[in-house]
């Protein structure tokens, strides 16, 4: 069992930046692919970032490439979400979540998520 609690989300005009947390609970973090999704008003959950479990490998939606950095410290029980030059498209509701899977993409795949931290870009 996994417990997620993300934090860090707020406010920010375009072309700004936030840095979203999240801290798992339970001693098998390590062992998980963790992933970033977000959902918009209207809209469908989707898919931002994910990180595998040693680190080494990391996926972008490709409209987060070269924008958002996803990484993690497995010490910390801790996975991060660096988000540069933000979009007011970029507001919604991002989710951290967590899967045994060893990559993975959709929504479905994922077995644990936190309740959620607000992004809200203004233009």
């Amino acid at each position: 069992q996994v417990q997620l609690v993300e934090s860090g989300g707020g406010l920010v005009q375009a072309g700004g930046s936030l840095r979203l947390s999240c801290a798992a609970s339970g001693r098998t973090f390590s062992s998980y692919t963790m992933g970033w999704f977000r959902q918009a008003p209207g809209k469908e959950r989707e898919f931002v970032a994910a990180i595998s479990w040693s680190a080494g490998i990391t996926y972008y939606a490709d409209s987060m490439k070269g924008r958002f950095t996803i990484s993690r410290d497995n010490a910390k029980n801790t996975v991060y979400l660096q988000m540069n030059s933000l979009k007011p498209e970029d507001t919604a509701v991002y989710y951290c979540a967590a899967t045994r899977r060893y990559s993975s993409t959709r929504v479905y795949e994922y077995d644990y998520w936190g309740q959620g931290t607000q992004v809200t870009v203004s233009s």
